[in-house]
């Protein structure tokens, strides 16, 4: 289904390039305004379907817009921070490991102290 009005989205994109292409300018600065010679590509009666032309395409493209927006969120389901609070957080390899608060505000139990006495290590020459 999605497939189907994004193709037909597309068409109508392309449809409306190229009716706006195919519009004269207002003030006729390229040149390619109609001469002389009244018939089906007549100035007046050429913009008339031009204009409405182009309004059609673009209610359409807003309305398939509009469908492929409802469909993108069809899926979509409202999920709450406060819900899922009381859950423990996923450790993800190579991340720090999670901050543990009580540990910092001292009421945790006392880290255990270095295996070598805390001393700081000094490279030793040699």
């Amino acid at each position: 289904m999605q497939t189907v009005v994004i193709v037909v989205h597309l068409m109508i994109v392309l449809a409306m390039i190229g009716v706006v292409l195919l519009q004269k300018s207002e003030g006729g600065g390229l040149g390619m305004g109609g001469g002389g010679g009244g018939g089906f590509l007549s100035s007046r009666g050429t913009a008339n379907v031009l204009t409405r032309t182009t309004a059609f395409l673009a209610l359409g493209f807003f309305v398939t817009s509009l469908v492929l927006s409802i469909l993108a969120g069809i899926d979509r389901k409202p999920r709450s921070i406060i819900q899922n609070s009381g859950s423990t957080p996923v450790q993800t390899p190579g991340a720090p490991p999670p901050l543990d608060l009580d540990a910092l505000r001292g009421g945790g139990q006392p880290a255990a102290p270095p295996a070598d006495g805390g001393a700081p290590q000094v490279p030793r020459s040699q």
